[in-house]
């Protein structure tokens, strides 16, 4: 292990050369190597078992599956193929949604379990060192009704209790990103479920520390059910 000074020196190199934060930096420098074996498409994958991978990723095999359809394990295994390791966050959500045709949010969830696997990122963590709050839900109204409860500013405010928020852009009825007062960003998704079903997914990003991701996540849970009383109202 090196000396402080060392140690500190061989991290800003790494954040100067990869872009990451420096805990992400720092926690690739330091943590111990591990054991590889070969994966079927013969690219190298670290020997760990796929309940490693969902604590890191943040989200279980079965859901992941159920949405991309592949787990965890398969999911590094293929995008290590690709070079996944080396490529900036944006590279790699277009390559899972290009190679492998997952749209919006899931394609976002995939690079950021995968970051996450790999030490790029704390949980909650972007690279850039700001934290984020994500949150989803299903509600018994077309796609359309709730886009329009997000974009229309008088409806907005309702379930959102006043917040000072402003729509930076927006494509109906699929995807909208929301200016918040503090500066922070909120990036939402719509995906139809069916002629009368519908779900929202939105990350607050930009957040400052975990603390308020917590707390940002928690606000979101609430307005949620603000939204789904007032949709099931009208």
């Amino acid at each position: 292990m090196p000396r402080n000074k060392d140690l500190k020196r061989l991290v800003r190199a790494r954040m100067q050369k990869t872009g990451e934060a420096y805990t992400a930096a720092r926690s690739q420098i330091t943590r111990k190597p591990r054991a590889v074996k070969p994966s079927l498409n013969g690219a190298a994958a670290p020997a760990t078992q796929p309940a490693d991978y969902q604590a890191l990723a943040g989200m279980s095999d079965a859901t992941i599956k159920a949405k991309t359809g592949c787990a965890w394990e398969r999911w590094v295994r293929s995008l290590d193929h690709h070079g996944a390791e080396k490529m900036r966050h944006g590279e790699i959500a277009a390559l899972v949604h290009s190679k492998y045709g997952i749209d919006g949010w899931w394609a976002q969830t995939v690079t950021v379990g995968y970051e996450r696997i790999k030490g790029r990122r704390a949980r909650g963590q972007r690279l850039d060192g700001s934290y984020e709050a994500s949150k989803s839900r299903t509600f018994g109204v077309p796609v359309t009704a709730l886009f329009k409860a997000w974009s229309d500013a008088r409806t907005r405010k309702r379930w959102l209790n006043g917040a000072d928020v402003k729509v930076r852009t927006a494509t109906a009825p699929k995807s909208m990103r929301l200016g918040w007062s503090d500066g922070s960003i909120v990036a939402v998704w719509f995906t139809a479920k069916g002629p009368s079903r519908s779900a929202v997914a939105l990350a607050h990003t930009k957040l400052p520390d975990r603390k308020t991701a917590d707390r940002m996540k928690t606000y979101w849970s609430e307005r949620l059910d603000a939204l789904e009383q007032m949709l099931t109202r009208e």
